[in-house]
């Protein structure tokens, strides 16, 4: 947002506590209200202090600075993010380029619940347990198609006892084991 500047003429005294004040309060930081009046960044300070401005923070204006609808936007991807996700605290922040405390403020805003550790760590093991359920469940369909257990290993890059427990999670109906040792012969009966 540019400040309107204030009206100055060779004396800065033409520059007033109340216009100051209407330009700050209208979104200019003091930083611009310097520049614009030519003022001496202390003189604006005090001008703004003996007209009974309420200072803001920084955040406090970039957020009064950004626009409604994006900020909106941004906070209802952070909470599908940190709900249907899983993301963390730290992950929301950096997606946001926000900090921690920032992205937790635009998870309220959006209506999201922040998690406790312990239900993020939970969060996170189901969605795992979910994707793993997911590789056993294609290779289930290829065991069943014909694919050994050995060629699904390497196909995965998994070891062959992993291909087992995944085909048994699945509750895959498994094919008879070949003996592949030297032929017995067979018993005489006596």
């Amino acid at each position: 947002m540019n400040p309107h500047p204030p009206a100055t003429s060779d004396a800065s005294e033409a520059v007033t506590p109340q216009a100051l004040r209407h330009h700050y309060e209208s979104g200019a930081t003091v930083d611009e209200l310097v520049t614009a009046s030519g003022l001496s960044y202390g003189t604006v300070l005090n001008r703004l202090h003996d007209a009974g401005t309420v200072m803001r923070t920084s955040w406090q204006t970039r957020r009064m600075r950004q626009n409604p609808q994006a900020r909106q936007r941004l906070a209802a991807r952070l909470r599908t993010l940190y709900e249907q996700h899983g993301a963390t605290l730290t992950e929301l922040a950096a997606a946001a380029g926000e900090t921690r405390r920032g992205a937790r403020r635009l998870l309220i805003e959006a209506g999201g619940t922040v998690r406790t550790t312990q239900q993020t760590l939970r969060v996170r093991a189901a969605a795992r347990a979910a994707e793993r359920y997911k590789i056993a469940l294609s290779l289930r369909a290829r065991y069943e198609a014909g694919a050994t257990v050995p060629e699904l290993a390497r196909e995965h890059s998994y070891s062959v006892a992993t291909v087992y427990r995944l085909l048994h999670q699945a509750g895959t109906p498994m094919r008879p084991q070949h003996n592949h040792g030297p032929a017995h012969a067979p018993r005489k009966r006596p």
